[in-house]
């Protein structure tokens, strides 16, 4: 793999330009710069536009069967070089090492599944004779692709979540413009040379790296580009969707999500789940664990297994293969962990374990007695924070963790199967995971959230099915 691709060019239009003006790639465990990455223009953007014109007429007259071998050749060059891609995640944010190997993993699978779906973008039959009088009518449908997709991606998932919005693109054969986060755009760029060392056609493809203020509302409001896939916070997404216009916009927007655990649940079993699904990747992750509603019977015995279990969890060089959790993106987003937990306590709040920030580093934290007009109760933390509530039973906690803006992932731990499908149908949450932490997740699943949560699904085959359109065939036969 060339260096000086990595973080010194950015792909527009099938080429690889380098522009005076850079943007500083930092390691956020040190502050040292990785690499710069150019800081594109407006004008840079419009120009990724126009060539994404061509790629779409390129990419829609793809066949099948090219989409299928170019994306399984992408993953294969992912597969060949994942220690350097897994070196470039750890570097640039805030995952571990052996976090980073498993982002790399979820990568290729991505991809390979996204190579499968391709097969099985289908279209059906429709009985036109289903009314009186049409009865010399026949046809069907089939789904097409849109056009030109502009994808904004957050630090957290460097990767992984820039093959969400690519494979799927070109699997169901449309163009694609990437708009990385300035924080982690190296792994982005990582994925469109695997794409390009695959033979993907020029111009299908463009990962722009600049300033969202800068570049974002060109992308984001042009007419020529025909959807918007967006991941990260409520409020940029609330500024997108007003912004737009008339266009197909799929949004993963966060939540703070709610594990319930019931007093005949494995208590134990509860904790060694909950405990990473709080604190991996130092908490910046979508459906981490933020807020836990224990039934009052097992809360002591579930506190004392979960404190015991976050004290054992290692924070520190994120290189070394016995840590758990690094530092968060930065310092800035450190002090405003640190911030909303000491706005907690002020308000009442207990601190059971952490609470203690060392640069960008903050430890795993554990607050109970929140009180609701606290910060921290109802906003997205992003950060390695967990609240510890007592509930009187199923119904305390459902009603609890449904009183909020959010509602993107949910888990309940219950060996009553009455209880779980309880909790299944009023559970206001775009997946719940059942005896697990709210923090699962498989990339061939639907992915998304209700209410502030988002609109639309990701999941290469959900992914697909917004980025296509499906158009009806009708023969009129004459007899």
């Amino acid at each position: 793999m060339t260096t000086k691709v990595l973080g010194k060019k950015m792909l527009i239009g099938g080429k690889w330009v380098d522009r005076e003006q850079t943007i500083s790639v930092f390691d956020p465990q040190d502050q040292t710069v990785i690499n710069t990455v150019p800081r594109a223009t407006v004008k840079d953007m419009l120009f990724a536009i126009d060539e994404a014109k061509e790629g779409a007429r390129v990419a829609a007259k793809m066949p099948v069967h090219e989409r299928i071998r170019i994306i399984h050749l992408a993953a294969d060059y992912v597969e060949e070089h994942r220690g350097i891609y897994a070196t470039t995640i750890a570097r640039e944010g805030s995952k571990t090492i052996r976090e980073a190997r498993g982002e790399v993993a979820r990568c290729i699978e991505t991809l390979r599944i996204s190579a499968e779906e391709a097969r099985r973008i289908n279209g059906e039959t429709i009985p036109f004779d289903q009314m009186p009088g049409h009865e010399n009518r026949l046809g069907y449908y089939y789904r097409f692709p849109i056009g030109i997709i502009g994808a904004i991606t957050p630090f957290n998932d460097p990767l992984n979540l820039v093959a969400h919005k690519i494979g799927p693109a070109v699997a169901s054969g449309n163009a694609i413009i990437v708009k990385p986060s300035t924080q982690t755009p190296l792994s982005a760029l990582l994925l469109a040379e695997a794409f390009e060392a695959a033979g993907l056609p020029k111009k299908v493809v463009s990962v722009i790296t600049g300033s969202g203020s800068e570049i974002g509302d060109v992308l984001v409001t042009h007419p020529a580009v025909r959807m918007v896939s967006f991941t990260g916070g409520l409020d940029t997404g609330k500024d997108i969707a007003h912004k737009a216009g008339l266009k197909k916009i799929s949004m993963e927007l966060g939540s703070n999500s709610p594990v319930i655990v019931l007093e005949d649940a494995c208590i134990e079993e509860a904790a060694e789940a909950c405990v990473p699904g709080a604190f991996s990747a130092a908490g910046q992750n979508c459906i981490g664990v933020q807020r836990i509603y224990i039934e009052e019977n097992v809360y002591d015995a579930f506190r004392n297994h979960f404190i015991a279990k976050s004290k054992l969890y290692k924070t520190g060089n994120k290189q070394l293969e016995t840590t758990d959790m690094g530092p968060l993106i930065n310092e800035q987003e450190a002090i405003r962990v640190e911030n909303w937990v000491e706005d907690a306590l002020k308000k009442g709040a207990n601190l059971l374990a952490g609470g203690k920030r060392n640069g960008a580093f903050y430890s795993p934290t554990v607050l109970e007695k929140v009180p609701n007009n606290a910060t921290i109760a109802h906003q997205e933390i992003f950060g390695p924070v967990v609240l510890l509530y007592p509930v009187k039973n199923l119904e305390d906690a459902i009603q609890r963790s449904n009183a909020v803006e959010f509602g993107l992932q949910a888990g309940i731990f219950t060996n009553n199967v009455d209880n779980a499908f309880e909790a299944a149908r009023r559970l206001d949450v775009g997946g719940l995971m059942i005896n697990d932490s709210s923090d699962y997740r498989i990339d061939g699943m639907p992915f998304g959230g209700v209410k502030g949560s988002g609109l639309g699904r990701e999941g290469v085959k959900f992914a697909i099915q917004e980025m296509t359109e499906p158009k009806v065939i009708q023969f009129n036969l004459k007899r």
